[in-house]
């Protein structure tokens, strides 16, 4: 959905608390399905050193997974928009995220 010039001037990064192996499994499965590899890097937290940093593990569950989350992150570090949800099935809408992005123009 990103524009030529958004696609310079944004970075997409996915955070999971996966081992490498499992995510790379998963990005395997998916580019199968659909055809195509994910465009954006998975990154695996086993450790939760990223995600414990942004406040975001869930303290309900045994597990420790932490609660889905979508982040814009401006070039200095700072959070500008959240998306934090318990129930992982309800995600922001590209659309959402896209306006998100288009405020730090």
């Amino acid at each position: 959905m990103l524009d030529e010039q958004g696609r310079s001037d944004t970075e997409i990064l996915a955070v999971a608390i996966d081992p490498a192996p499992d995510l790379q499994r998963m990005v395997d499965r998916v580019a199968r399905e659909d055809g195509r590899r994910p465009e954006f890097p998975f990154l695996s937290d086993p450790g939760h050193r990223v995600i414990a940093r942004y406040g975001l593990l869930n303290p309900d569950d045994r597990r420790n997974i932490p609660h889905p989350t979508t982040l814009v992150i401006d070039r200095e570090g700072v959070v500008r928009w959240k998306f934090i949800e318990i129930n992982y099935r309800i995600r922001p809408t590209n659309e959402m995220i896209m306006e998100a992005l288009s405020g730090l123009r």
